[in-house]
């Protein structure tokens, strides 16, 4: 996980992914596969519904005027449960949904414009929930990369390691070796601990023969 190594070094900066993999093999780190994970959601954004009307056409859809933060763009949508007021999930014109794998266009919806889609959690592929729209619990932003706030930004690393190399066998024996690339120093976290009792030399006897 690049988030979780970057806990590990405070300010670590690298020209792009591949930069960042390109320096991980050239030491020596297998590196089978690169998954990043916010890909997926490129072209979701927090959007607050600041209007809501029903479908002239249609008496399960409704009208809905988006903030996504760089304009106000006009959705149908068919959720029950769409209000003014809500903080969401959108999908903007050019998204790829997640469950379906189908790219959202404008469009028309029984004679109305629409020009992106309010998600639910089934068609996000983040719950079975599909009875309505998932409303955010945030205050972010309108615009804010969906990923960004739901952490789902991440890139993950498939390392292949060799049986002598068990220092890379955690995140903190990879930091180490992604720090010195960059001459960073890198931060584990402070742990604490009382010790109490008896002292362990008067617990144990042992001889060397």
């Amino acid at each position: 996980s690049l988030n979780w190594i970057k806990d590990y070094i405070p300010g670590l900066e690298f020209e792009s992914l591949n930069s960042l993999t390109d320096k991980m093999i050239a030491i020596g780190l297998d590196i089978e596969s690169v998954e990043d994970e916010g890909i997926r959601f490129n072209n979701f954004v927090v959007g607050e519904v600041i209007e809501r009307q029903k479908h002239p056409n249609a008496d399960k859809l409704s009208l809905c005027k988006v903030d996504t933060g760089d304009g106000i763009v006009d959705i149908v949508c068919g959720a029950p449960n769409v209000e003014k007021g809500q903080k969401v999930c959108i999908a903007k014109v050019g998204a790829v949904i997640p469950n379906g794998e189908f790219e959202i266009k404008k469009s028309k919806i029984r004679g109305e414009v629409s020009e992106g889609m309010i998600c639910s959690g089934k068609e996000l592929n983040l719950s079975d929930d599909h009875d309505g729209i998932m409303v955010l619990q945030t205050e972010a932003k309108n615009g804010t990369p969906f990923a960004d706030i739901m952490n789902l930004n991440d890139v993950v690393f498939d390392i292949g390691i060799t049986p002598n190399r068990g220092d890379l066998f955690s995140h903190f024996g990879v930091a180490r070796e992604i720090a010195a690339i960059f001459d960073k120093k890198i931060v584990f976290p402070e742990t604490e601990f009382e010790e109490k009792g008896e002292d362990t030399k008067d617990l144990i006897n042992i001889s060397i023969d």
